[in-house]
């Protein structure tokens, strides 16, 4: 649907996912923002350049594949199909299905989401599939699928939050990764309410100044523990909701038990954090439920580690102790991250799902699933492996030696990335789709160029559960192509059962029917209503009108109850959060590591834009100048920052916003600089979510010739 000025769509980064309009011009096309819930016509400065990617002097028209001499090559489609095909034959017959992996992404469409799943189980036959989402929302997820019996980031409109009298945001800095999101945080704010948990004084943490709210600072990776404080003050202060609980939850009684030894004094020396401003939390957030309203809402800041699966239920125990989770003016919620991170795990590329929030293990699921495919049930495989255990397994005996990549850069995104780098050396063939060379497609044998989001069309879910339309805006390059016209020419090669369509509102039908009477429900949706401006919330049943705000009635759990779940910090968790490096030694320090305000995942977008790659051009490490200053660290010079899992060398920021015990780096940036060469592998038991935010490092001053490096020379394959 084109507009007379332009074509309505949305931005291609985070799941706030703005409405803008692309018009296109002489030169890059033009971008305005358009009025919308989530943005009201604002954009942040990645929103802004969007534009700027799609005539690129760097982007990918045609494929490329590895010669002999270890050189990638422009080559034809058909010759680039082949190559794939015949390997992906090859390694079936020698190895096993599961010698074959596909590693997907949550900025992918509904529909190439959808059909990636079904590619992977029919057209390659392979259990081996999970995707980045895995490093974004799986605790999250895992956690509300355990206390409500469904996962939806945001179950309710983000425009509830505008008249809220509390809002407790724990690990997310908003106004720096979501800028135009703040605006609904005013109401918090104006009301003295908004309560920001983050080690650091981020530019979110500023808005609680001047009576606007509080800054609770913990100690790295204590998150669990205030939670827990939080939850005991609200039960042994008479703050709890009991007719809500009564009436509305299970297993309060065990709860209780479990938090009885986190009183306020030793909550406190255990985060930092004072019991003055624990019990003002507590207060704030129950003083809210019965006024303007209260939300609780989690980022990744409390998710990416290896005990956030617990630490999210302790959110969500906390909110449903307090009455919030499906009132009419409160709730909580956790804020997606990735454009489509909420239906790009809803339908089929996680490991252990199927379309419409199946599980692969359910016999009815499957059935429903084959049913729509036209296969007998035997043919969709069985459970996968979550991604940290997918990427190890690269290379290994017994594991994945031909493998594909769609939307996704994991040289640079995954944890303990020197690895997985060698573990993508390893292959017997690298496959990845992308419309630039990321660090990722330069060590692949085939690199497939695809379309941008503004080149076709698709549907995205954005962070409330909203689907909306994605619209082709401008033409794409001559000899790029859509990820659902690979697929299905490559199926047509692989003889796949079933059938694969290059049209997305025939992949988007099909989405619908296979999603039908699941926890995520689309059988509702069609493009014509999406193009009539419906504001479609799942589930969206066929017939309804949609479900804008979950759990007004009753949980997804069997009864309708929402689970209450006990959760504690396991013993010594905290000294494993810090494996790498000598957990408390005297010169260490907790690394944590996020976004910047210019700069979008892995970088290989946002670091090709001009604007904002000169705003922000390398990795700068944020240390406190007391830190600093006693490790002789000058503000400005270089800096080696490392642990045993590898070496970071850039340049040192003095920053009071920091703790003394912690540093922070940002995860946008390859080579010698990129975070990941420092972070763990080791992974949340329950969500397979790796532990990003907090790892021990060892800073010191480095050589001056380190100083400036962006990135390390490309790796030359190995032969296997």
């Amino acid at each position: 649907m084109g507009a007379a000025t332009g074509t309505a769509t949305h931005c291609p980064y985070c799941s706030l996912q703005c409405a803008m309009t692309v018009t296109p011009g002489a030169g890059a096309p033009g971008i305005a923002g358009r009025d919308f819930p989530t943005n009201r016509g604002g954009l942040c400065r990645k929103g802004w350049t969007a534009a700027a990617l799609l005539g690129h002097p760097e982007r990918l028209t045609t494929p490329l594949l590895r010669a002999d001499d270890g050189v990638l090559r422009p080559a034809s489609w058909d010759a680039a199909l082949g190559r794939v095909a015949a390997q992906v034959l090859a390694t079936r017959a020698a190895y096993g299905a599961d010698a074959v992996g596909v590693f997907g992404g949550g900025g992918l469409t509904n529909e190439k989401a959808y059909q990636l799943g079904k590619f992977a189980r029919l057209a390659l036959g392979t259990s081996r599939i999970d995707y980045n989402g895995r490093f974004c929302m799986a605790s999250a997820a895992a956690a509300g699928n355990r206390a409500f019996g469904v996962d939806r980031g945001l179950p309710f409109p983000v425009a509830d939050l505008d008249t809220a009298h509390t809002i407790l945001l724990l690990g997310s800095n908003v106004a720096e990764t979501m800028p135009p999101f703040v605006q609904h945080l005013q109401g918090a704010r104006a009301s003295g309410g908004l309560v920001v948990v983050d080690p650091r004084r981020t530019a979110t943490a500023d808005f609680t100044a001047d009576g606007a709210g509080l800054h609770l600072q913990p100690v790295p990776a204590t998150d669990l523990a205030l939670l827990l404080g939080l939850c005991h003050i609200v039960i042994h202060d008479g703050l709890a909701d009991r007719a809500y609980i009564a009436a509305r939850t299970t297993g309060y009684a065990a709860l209780a038990r479990s938090v009885v030894a986190w009183w306020p004094e030793r909550t406190s020396s255990v985060t930092g954090i004072p019991v003055a401003q624990l019990r003002e939390t507590a207060r704030l957030l129950a003083d809210g439920a019965r006024s303007g309203g209260s939300y609780i809402l989690t980022g990744r800041g409390v998710e990416q580690h290896v005990d956030g699966t617990d630490t999210a239920t302790a959110a969500i125990n906390l909110a449903l102790l307090l009455g919030l989770p499906g009132s009419a003016h409160s709730g909580y919620g956790t804020l997606t991250g990735q454009g489509n991170g909420q239906g790009g795990r809803e339908h089929g590329q996680k490991a252990d799902q199927l379309p419409g929030y199946r599980k692969i293990t359910d016999p009815a699921a499957r059935a429903h699933v084959a049913g729509i495919w036209g296969v007998e049930d035997a043919a969709i495989p069985g459970p996968g492996l979550p991604a940290v255990e997918l990427l190890a397994s690269l290379g290994q005996p017994g594991g994945v030696r031909t493998f594909f990549v769609h939307g996704a850069n994991p040289a640079v995104s995954a944890p303990d990335s020197t690895r997985v780098a060698s573990g993508l050396r390893r292959l017997d063939l690298l496959v990845v789709c992308d419309f630039f060379l990321s660090e990722t497609a330069a060590l692949a044998d085939v690199v497939l160029p695809v379309l941008q989001w503004a080149e076709e069309d698709g549907t995205v879910t954005n962070l409330e559960g909203r689907v909306l339309r994605r619209r082709a805006a401008v033409a794409p390059p001559p000899g790029a192509r859509s990820e659902l016209w690979i697929m299905a020419e490559l199926a047509a090669r692989l003889g796949a059962p079933s059938t694969f369509s290059a049209d997305p509102e025939v992949v988007f039908t099909e989405l619908r029917a296979a999603s039908a009477g699941g926890l995520a429900d689309y059988s509702g949706i069609d493009y014509p209503l999406l193009d009539a401006g419906e504001a479609a919330f799942w589930p969206y049943p066929a017939g309804s009108t949609g479900t804008p705000r979950l759990f007004l009635d009753d949980f997804a759990h069997d009864g309708g109850r929402a689970v209450l779940a006990p959760v504690s910090p396991a013993a010594g968790a905290r000294d494993a959060l810090f494996g790498g490096g000598a957990a408390g030694g005297p010169a260490t320090l907790a690394l944590a590591t996020g976004r910047l305000l210019e700069h979008y995942q892995s970088g290989a977008q946002t670091r090709r834009v001009p604007e904002l790659a000169a705003a922000r051009p390398a990795a700068r490490l944020l240390i406190h100048p007391a830190a600093a200053a006693a490790r002789d660290i000058a503000d400005g010079g270089p800096v080696t920052v490392a642990n045993d899992r590898g070496e970071v060398h850039c340049t040192a920021e003095y920053s009071t916003a920091q703790r003394l015990d912690t540093v922070f780096l940002p995860f946008h940036f390859p080579g010698l600089q990129g975070a990941n060469l420092l972070t763990s592998s080791a992974t949340d038991p329950v969500s397979g979510m790796p532990e990003f935010k907090t790892s021990s490092v060892t800073v010191s001053p480095a050589p001056t010739e380190m100083s400036g490096i962006v990135g390390t020379p490309r790796a030359e394959r190995k032969i296997p």
